[in-house]
């Protein structure tokens, strides 16, 4: 593992797949993983790309990705699609969608599943993140499982979030109510050459000029795809807000913001699973559950005197 971690932060693109592995699979060594890695952190630009299943995401990154290594580059993908309900792994469409970039060195792409997660990201997509980080990628385009209106996860992990809305599906109506407007900093309609483009694009932009003035106004752009049009433009956009960030210590500002969720999410994390660990060692809980059932006990009393009755300590792992 030492080994691993090493050939890691010298580049080597093997390194990158058995590592990103260990940590979807909770690994007993993972922590030892994201503690040798973490202070290799923080150098690259991450986005997020978000928006409703059917919205051309994938497309939209694919050819993106032409675009970013023409310009030398290198880029990490993380795509988080469906778990499958059979083997427990991700559903690789996406991926599939991407194969033309499976030959360029300078690409990683790697699907990870949702695994329960509600939020469209799973655990692991954020420690994946800070291995490409630590490895040296320039970008990490993060993308997400696409799921309606849990889908908020992404701002606590990219730097930049895009939010991908097609006209007539009735996304700028589900924007609001998801809160996705809030998260957005960047606004693509893609599949523009359908009816209803323009109607999209006026409803978001006076969405927008509804919430009054700020700092940075989230761009709307337009995109067709297929005929790679308005790609150049999303990118100036990803690279304006860049520009913004770093102008106004925001950059600062989010990644400090992301260090407090990950850290409470981190002791949310270890207590919860340290907790039931004991109290399987420790009690039964059929028997609570029996007890609850049978209306001689209730659910509140008894988890405080579960709480009460366990000893634990933390260790690494």
């Amino acid at each position: 593992m030492q080994q691993l971690i090493e050939e890691c932060l010298q580049g080597n693109p093997y390194a990158l797949p058995r590592l990103i592995s260990l940590l979807e699979n909770k690994d007993p060594q993972r922590y030892e993983i994201l503690k040798r890695l973490y202070p290799h952190t923080g150098k690259a630009f991450v986005i997020g790309i978000t928006g409703t299943p059917g919205a051309g995401k994938s497309s939209l990154v694919s050819q993106l990705l032409h675009r970013v290594r023409r310009k030398g580059l290198t880029v990490g993908v993380i795509v988080v699609d469906p778990t499958s309900p059979f083997s427990g792994g991700a559903i690789l469409g996406d991926r599939i969608r991407m194969q033309e970039h499976a030959l360029d060195n300078g690409v990683y792409i790697r699907s990870m599943g949702t695994r329960g997660s509600l939020g469209g990201l799973s655990q692991a997509t954020r420690e994946a993140v800070h291995v490409l980080d630590a490895f040296g990628k320039d970008l990490v385009l993060v993308e997400t499982v696409g799921v309606g209106q849990s889908e908020v996860d992404i701002v606590k992990t990219a730097d930049t979030t895009v939010v991908v809305l097609t006209p007539g599906g009735g996304d700028s109506v589900q924007a609001i109510k998801a809160g996705v407007m809030e998260i957005a900093d960047v606004f693509v309609i893609n599949k523009a050459d359908l009816l209803g483009a323009e109607q999209t694009c006026t409803e978001v932009n006076t969405m927008l000029d509804m919430k009054g003035k700020s700092k940075w106004r989230p761009p709307v752009v337009l995109t067709v795809t297929i005929r790679d049009e308005g790609i150049d433009e999303f990118w100036d956009a990803l690279v304006e807000h860049r520009r913004f960030l770093e102008g106004t210590n925001r950059l600062m500002d989010i990644r400090r913001a992301r260090v407090r969720l990950e850290l409470e999410e981190q002791i949310k994390y270890l207590v919860t699973n340290q907790v039931f660990k004991k109290i399987k060692e420790q009690i039964s809980l059929e028997e609570v559950v029996e007890a609850i059932t049978q209306r001689q006990q209730n659910p509140y009393s008894a988890t405080r005197e579960l709480l009460n009755q366990i000893e634990f300590s933390f260790s690494e792992g």
